[in-house]
């Protein structure tokens, strides 16, 4: 291949890596739009928030049913159809929206503002590294599993302690382990873009739903574990 066609090769591939870019963060914020929309529009309607937080059970399925579209989209991305996944994709922000919404009846709006603009920041900042960075963070990926694990099981445990120290050590070790999956997910999300085959639209628009989840999921944690740091629960 002469020089002409490598410099063309590689505009292709950096147009098909930014397209593929706008695609995931375009549909991350649709599902961010619909959380907060559902969100409001639930925590604005006494009847549903009793209806929903007054119902252990149907809390339950509520959750059961998000878990339960998370690991479908994650596990059958490659056979469900772009449409199918958008949805499933869609469909879970909404759900988590509506779940979501007892952090207005727990936390001041000054809070929830405060914690919202501190993740945007924060996420923005780490995502921007993880796209431009020449580092290889794959090495993160472990520490960063083991750590979210450790988050998880703390979190487990201290519903029973309910001790304030270890509910605000849990709080800062979730910021850090959040901040470095965002940086992480958006390198292995380029390195994938950069893999996939140009030109076929719907391995690209999964991918894109999939990494749209992905870094939602990074947002969404990372704005509740800085919630719950700064704390301004309602008196």
């Amino acid at each position: 291949m002469n020089r002409f066609g490598t410099m063309r090769q590689a505009q292709v591939g950096t147009e098909v890596l930014s397209e593929f870019m706008r695609g995931v963060y375009g549909w991350m914020s649709a599902g961010l739009m619909l959380t907060a929309a559902a969100a409001i529009y639930t925590a604005s309607s006494p009847a549903m928030i009793q209806a929903i937080f007054g119902n252990s059970i149907l809390l339950i399925v509520l959750l059961v049913a998000e878990v339960g579209l998370v690991f479908a989209i994650s596990g059958a991305i490659n056979r469900l159809s772009a449409t199918t996944a958008t949805g499933l994709f869609l469909l879970y922000s909404v759900l988590n929206g509506v779940t979501l919404s007892s952090i207005f009846l727990v936390y001041s709006m000054a809070a929830i503002y405060k914690a919202f603009l501190t993740a945007g920041g924060m996420f923005g900042a780490m995502s921007i590294y993880g796209y431009v960075t020449k580092k290889d963070l794959s090495s993160w990926g472990s520490f960063l599993f083991m750590g979210l694990i450790g988050v998880v099981i703390a979190m487990v445990v201290n519903m029973f302690l309910r001790s304030p120290g270890l509910d605000f050590v849990i709080s800062g070790v979730g910021v850090l382990v959040f901040v470095g999956l965002t940086a992480y997910d958006t390198q292995r999300l380029r390195y994938m873009a950069a893999t996939a085959p140009m030109g076929d639209a719907t391995v690209m628009r999964r991918g894109a739903i999939m990494g749209a989840l992905q870094l939602y999921l990074d947002f969404i944690n990372l704005f509740l574990m800085l919630l719950s740091l700064f704390g301004g629960r309602r008196q």
